[in-house]
């Protein structure tokens, strides 16, 4: 399997445009990259099964030169944005089982453009803290060192 961590956004996209590889093959890698860091704690809710089902939307948009601005590009959402029939906690134990029936303005412009959710990002509890450790589901580990701080507020993120 190829590895695509390293690729920018532009290199991915160009790279959709050359077909030098496949959006179900981008998504298949950071699925695999997201269930095998799972003991990082990174992400809230995975939605692995619907990116997948995307990427392949995604793969005949590119096929037919219909692409948008950013098909087939797997993204991770600080779980303080609303995603429609997607659980949205804001890392809080208040809203673990909230599943919203509307979709945040910043998540539906990113799903307009093609970008493919991979799963909702941890955080600090609504987002009020600057470690990551108030979040109901756990803090985030740092993948360099468990002693580090992982990006503030949006450690799932960083």
């Amino acid at each position: 399997m190829t590895d695509f961590s390293h690729l920018s956004i532009h290199e991915t996209i160009t790279c959709l445009k050359r077909k030098d590889f496949s959006v179900s093959e981008l998504i298949d890698f950071h699925v695999s990259s997201m269930e095998n860091g799972r003991e990082l704690n990174a992400f809230i809710t995975e939605t692995a099964d619907i990116a997948r089902e995307k990427a392949i939307d995604s793969d005949n948009r590119y096929l037919k030169g219909e692409e948008n601005l950013l098909d087939g590009i797997p993204i991770g959402i600080k779980d303080m944005f609303c995603t429609k029939g997607i659980k949205t906690t804001a890392s809080s134990k208040m809203l673990e089982n909230f599943i919203p029936p509307y979709e945040s303005t910043v998540t539906q412009n990113l799903w307009n453009d093609g970008a493919i959710l991979l799963g909702k990002l941890n955080n600090d509890e609504f987002a009020m803290g600057s470690s990551n450790e108030t979040s109901f589901f756990g803090n985030v580990q740092s993948p360099i060192d468990k002693n580090l701080v992982p990006g503030g507020s949006s450690g799932g993120s960083a």
